[in-house]
């Protein structure tokens, strides 16, 4: 049995020179892919890329502080909005405006995390539903934020005189950003206000006899969890150039809590597992029911026969119902759980 001696041991980025190989083999292999990976892809690989960052965060929030949350989505447009408006209105740099915005993101999250100190479970989903809702009311019909027309993005300038254009260009910078992000999350989940996180998510009353300060934290959670958001929010808008209040809408915010239960909760891996895998299952594999092979037709005449061609886009929202269904009776540590049956498989492997 592995048996840590010292600290350091368990903060330690990587546990063994294995891990240091493939970890170093996946970072060259996600750097080169544009030398073998046609450029149209690169745009759903920038969305994978957001809502990994924005999963890892909500994860922090929900897997391992054990907080509830359905508002996402308006900190996801708050981040968006902010980022686009400091630098058009204020002309700010990108790399000012992007971590600004995830700041005021950050500071509604502090906001929101107050009533969680007295509310759990369905009370505190409510609350941040509300609060998803407020936002999108606010910016569809305020012209500030450019109402139901919605904003278009500025360019991409990120000093010197380089402005991204092409989605490979963006997805670089996207790309360091999220792992930059994802080993942060990892490193706090390490810290002792990671402790703390877990402690209140496996019983708030023992963690707080045992002195830990249950506003600080829970706030902070949800703070820490909205500025993910709000980065991920900031980089969304880049990828797709002009964006409207529409999309940050309740099933979006539902969509974000998928991701954590189907990749796993209380991982960091599980988050960046469950953003993948949504994401390309809603904006590529899903997008084009009718096109789907040996299925698409079979869809097409059910739809036709016991409901309307119009409603075929929703069974892309059943699949998903159905995969989490799945993944909560039959695998309740997620896509993490699988990769730990892998793993466990191959070190064992061929006995």
């Amino acid at each position: 049995m592995d048996m840590k001696r010292g600290y350091y041991e368990d903060i330690q980025l990587f546990e063994s020179n294995v891990v240091l190989f493939w970890s170093i083999s996946f970072l060259i292999f996600i750097f080169t892919l544009p030398l073998y990976v046609p450029d149209y892809h690169f745009y759903l690989l920038n969305l994978v890329l957001v809502h990994i960052i924005l999963a890892v965060g909500l994860n922090i929030l929900v897997g391992y502080t054990g907080q509830i949350s359905l508002g996402h989505a308006g900190f996801f447009a708050i981040g968006a909005y902010g980022t686009a408006l400091l630098m058009l209105k204020m002309q700010l740099p990108f790399f000012l405006a992007l971590p600004l915005a995830g700041f005021i993101a950050a500071f509604f999250g502090f906001i929101l995390g107050l009533p969680a100190l007295r509310l759990e479970g369905p009370y505190l989903s409510i609350a941040t539903l509300g609060f998803g809702l407020t936002i999108m009311q606010i910016i569809g019909h305020w012209d500030f934020f450019g109402g139901r027309t919605g904003i278009q993005v500025p360019p991409l300038d990120i000093g010197f005189g380089f402005i991204l254009k092409t989605d490979v260009s963006k997805y670089y910078l996207i790309l360091i950003i999220t792992i930059l992000l994802v080993i942060a999350a990892r490193n706090i989940m390490k810290t002792r206000v990671g402790r703390a996180f877990v402690a209140i998510r496996d019983s708030d009353i023992a963690a707080e006899v045992i002195g830990v300060n249950l506003t600080a934290y829970k706030t902070l959670s949800f703070a820490v969890s909205a500025f993910y958001a709000g980065i991920a929010g900031g980089l969304f808008g880049f990828v797709l150039g002009y964006f409207n209040p529409e999309p940050f809408n309740l099933i979006l915010s539902i969509i974000f809590l998928v991701m954590v239960v189907v990749g796993g909760l209380g991982s960091i891996l599980g988050g960046i597992l469950g953003a993948s895998l949504i994401t390309i299952l809603q904006f590529s594999l899903l997008k084009n029911i009718k096109e789907m092979p040996y299925i698409g037709d079979f869809l097409v005449a059910v739809s036709n026969r016991w409901f309307t061609v119009v409603g075929l886009e929703n069974f892309g929202s059943i699949v998903l119902g159905l995969i989490m269904i799945g993944i909560v009776i039959f695998e309740p540590l997620g896509m993490y759980g699988v990769w730990l049956r892998i793993k466990k498989y191959w070190r064992t492997w061929p006995f």
